[in-house]
């Protein structure tokens, strides 16, 4: 679903639960280019990423339940502003065990809050749904080929 308030993708990897949360739980799925400096993937921790020239994006951890979900909210279109209202949006990162394979969910929402014009804001779900496409590949190629 794709609307100016929310993106949704989500890929099924070929790998039990406990691998995709590994991956997912790790400082480079979190951090980029970043040093993972005290690094702790936990209910209101404080984590930046870092992207090259895409900038530095502060992210506060709202809710983690180990092996099943993570959520936060970040502030990607005002970089590096911190994640407030205005500028942010949730991220909800669920796993759902299908048999022998794991499906990963991701729904950002709040883009309609956004300090954004309304065409802004359609813009800014369309391009983090397709940018979350993209992580969702890279993460089901390292999980499932060990490739990181």
């Amino acid at each position: 679903m794709m609307s100016r308030n929310e993106c949704m993708c989500e890929v099924a990897i070929d790998a039990p639960v406990e691998k995709v949360w590994s991956a997912i739980a790790s400082p480079e799925f979190w951090l980029g280019e970043m040093a993972p400096d005290a690094f702790a993937l936990r209910e209101g921790a404080r984590l930046v990423s870092g992207h090259g020239d895409d900038g530095r994006f502060p992210q506060i951890i709202e809710a983690v339940e180990p092996q099943r979900r993570v959520a936060y909210r970040w502030a990607n279109w005002f970089a590096p502003e911190e994640p407030e209202e205005g500028t942010a949006t949730r991220v909800e990162i669920t796993l759902l065990p299908e048999g022998t394979t794991t499906r990963v969910r991701v729904v950002e929402c709040g883009f309609d809050t956004l300090r954004l014009d309304a065409k802004a804001q359609q813009q800014a779900a369309v391009d983090n749904g397709v940018a979350w496409a993209a992580v969702l590949a890279a993460l089901k190629k390292t999980v499932e080929q060990g490739d990181g």
